[in-house]
């Protein structure tokens, strides 16, 4: 999916659309990164790895009720249903990519 999105900005001359395109793929891999990135430091600096989300991907965050992880972020307190996030991330996706088309009808 992400290559469909890349092929077909690339091929329309838009490359900066890539970013606000695959915007819901761009977060969830970017809280994956976060989440290592900040374990392994704090590990190697404490000696314990700390979290900044309950759990990694983002979507799965969200799954978790707060205060049974320690992370830093532990909004929401209680768990959301799985079919409620994955509505919001389709919703949050259309929007995107209904800002990407009418960036085009602008230029």
């Amino acid at each position: 999916l992400g290559g469909i999105i890349a092929v077909f900005a690339i091929a329309i001359h838009k490359e900066l659309l890539i970013p606000i395109l695959s915007g819901v793929f761009l977060v969830e891999s970017l809280s994956v990164i976060m989440q290592t990135t900040y374990f392994r430091y704090t590990k190697k600096k404490t000696g314990e790895g700390r979290r900044i989300f309950k759990m990694s991907p983002l979507h799965h965050h969200y799954q978790k009720p707060g205060g049974q992880i320690s992370a830093l972020i532990q909004r929401p307190l209680q768990a959301i249903p799985e079919n409620k996030i994955t509505v919001r991330f389709w919703l949050i996706g259309l929007l995107l990519a209904a800002i990407a088309i009418l960036t085009l009808k602008i230029r």
